[in-house]
């Protein structure tokens, strides 16, 4: 008989999931007890079996130069396009013109394809509409694109952000791709 090897329940690299889903877990019940810690474990141990997740690959470095620059560009296109969609919804006139657009990444990582994805769509004016993972596309709504030049204009801010996020945070192969 072939003896089994012992597997353990919680991977290590899991632990910060686990902890993050514990304290969510304790939140919901605005309780921090024994009891709420050990039956936070136990669901969340349930949940993350029965809800997989593949392992987000990270790049093991950051750059604090790029990132301080990825920063200051997010904040401030953050305050400008605030300004921009409050005048778009009190101006008199008509709505303004929207669009569907691709933005073809040319990362193929998951962790960079979130960060792009979630600056992109906390940016006033522009959501994420789809997520192509494999093809690393994505999809925006974007307001007040009436010409060719606001939709270009649109999709170079979104490899901007790209950029800036590969500069800081992704692999050095990525970083070396971007030139």
């Amino acid at each position: 008989m072939r003896r089994r090897r012992f597997e353990p329940v919680v991977h290590v690299h899991e632990i910060p999931l686990l902890v993050g889903l514990v304290l969510m877990w304790m939140m919901l019940w605005h309780e921090a007890s024994w009891l709420t810690i050990l039956s936070g474990l136990l669901v969340s141990v349930i949940a993350m079996r029965l809800f997989y997740l593949p392992p987000v690959e990270l790049a093991g470095r950051m750059n604090l130069w790029w990132s301080a620059r990825y920063l200051v560009y997010f904040l401030w296109h953050l305050g400008v396009a605030s300004c921009q969609v409050a005048w778009l919804a009190v101006r008199p006139g008509p709505p303004p013109r929207t669009s569907i657009i691709a933005v073809v990444l040319r990362t193929r990582s998951d962790f960079v394809l979130t960060m792009v994805a979630l600056t992109v769509s906390l940016i006033p004016g522009s959501l994420v509409a789809e997520v192509d993972r494999f093809g690393s596309i994505l999809y925006l709504h974007v307001l007040n694109t009436p010409t060719q030049r606001q939709i270009r204009e649109a999709r170079a801010q979104c490899l901007r952000i790209e950029e800036l996020v590969i500069r800081a945070v992704g692999s050095r192969d990525e970083v070396e791709a971007l030139g």
